[in-house]
């Protein structure tokens, strides 16, 4: 099966390349047609019809095949019946290839004609295939030109953009340029109050240290007044004690005399009570003395937590002055606890 099947390639692809050389050989179509036809009937034993001569040469139209074909047989036919009345052929022979030759004749006739209807059959399809190609390429070319316009009228709004957003961009490299300048010009200010800065930081912590050594002092005067004060109120106390024990004196002395025992019992008593409320009055003083003391150690402590965030100025004579109330407020203490000694002594 193989084997037939290389044939008939084999055989098909001769008879095309022959047909490509007789195509050189004859320019005109109806030469070529003969030729093809003598190439089939002769060499390779086919019967030529019009259909088959048409799809090997297609040149020409459907009609020139057929009347090629018709010509081929008739000059076939006419060259027969040369040969056939020859007078050294036998009467029989004659009559008997005179038929052969007629009836191989109609039957050609009748297979270029069947050929011929089918060619035209598919001659129609096609121009009905043709038709209804041609009316969707129109269709198509109708849709392209109406996309054609769509885009027409992008492009146009795209072009109208593009000068848009060219107009915007010329804007906006102006302002770039401007934003560089002040760039610039806001570098140049930002160095220079860098310089500014740093150096105002090497006053601060001047002025820093400064603040923080006077701190330190006050805290020492702070110090120093509370353990004044602490003292003043401990010879308070001692003039107290002593107080107490000459009243003891004195009552022991009260005893022998009733009548000035009772008076005198009555001034120490009178005395007793003055002097505790001035032991009152000096132990509220402490206390408010204390608190004050407390609330300037706060203060301070406050003082050298915003030392870094505060500007240098007169906080540190302020604390120094708050630093000096606790002081003058002991040596109050201490005149009117002189005074009152005085006045017990005069007693």
């Amino acid at each position: 099966m193989s084997d037939v099947v290389s044939a008939v390639v084999s055989q098909d692809a001769a008879l095309a390349a022959e047909i490509e050389r007789l195509k050189a050989a004859f320019p005109k179509t109806r030469e070529l047609y003969h030729e093809v036809c003598t190439l089939l009937f002769f060499r390779y034993g086919i019967t030529p019809t019009a259909n088959r001569l048409y799809q090997l040469v297609k040149r020409g139209s459907m009609g020139t095949p057929t009347d090629v074909l018709a010509e081929f047989w008739r000059a076939l036919r006419e060259k027969s019946r040369v040969r056939l009345e020859r007078p050294d052929l036998p009467p029989d022979l004659q009559a008997a290839a005179g038929e052969l030759v007629v009836a191989l004749w109609d039957k050609s006739t009748a297979a270029a004609h069947a050929a011929l209807e089918e060619l035209r059959s598919e001659l129609d399809a096609q121009r009905e295939a043709g038709r209804a190609e041609i009316f969707a390429a129109r269709d198509a070319t109708v849709r392209a030109e109406a996309a054609l316009e769509a885009r027409s009228t992008t492009l146009e709004a795209a072009q109208t953009r593009i000068q848009a957003l060219e107009q915007a961009l010329a804007v906006a490299d102006a302002a770039r340029r401007t934003l560089e300048s002040d760039v610039g010009r806001l570098q140049r200010e930002t160095r220079e109050r860098d310089a500014a800065l740093a150096q105002a930081r090497v006053d601060f912590a001047r002025e820093l240290a400064k603040l923080r050594e006077d701190a330190r002092r006050a805290e020492a005067r702070l110090r120093a007044a509370e353990k004044r004060a602490l003292m003043e109120i401990e010879r308070e106390r001692a003039t107290n004690v002593r107080l107490l024990r000459e009243r003891d004196e004195v009552v022991r002395r009260a005893e022998h005399s009733e009548a000035r025992l009772h008076a005198d019992v009555q001034a120490l008593q009178t005395q007793l009570g003055d002097t505790r409320q001035q032991v009152g009055v000096l132990e509220g003083s402490l206390d408010t003395v204390r608190r004050t003391n407390a609330g300037y150690v706060e203060e301070l402590k406050t003082l050298r937590q915003q030392q870094v965030a505060s500007p240098p100025g007169g906080t540190a004579g302020r604390s120094a002055r708050r630093a000096g109330k606790p002081v003058a407020a002991a040596r109050r203490l201490a005149r009117s606890a002189g005074k009152t000694g005085v006045r017990k002594k005069s007693t």
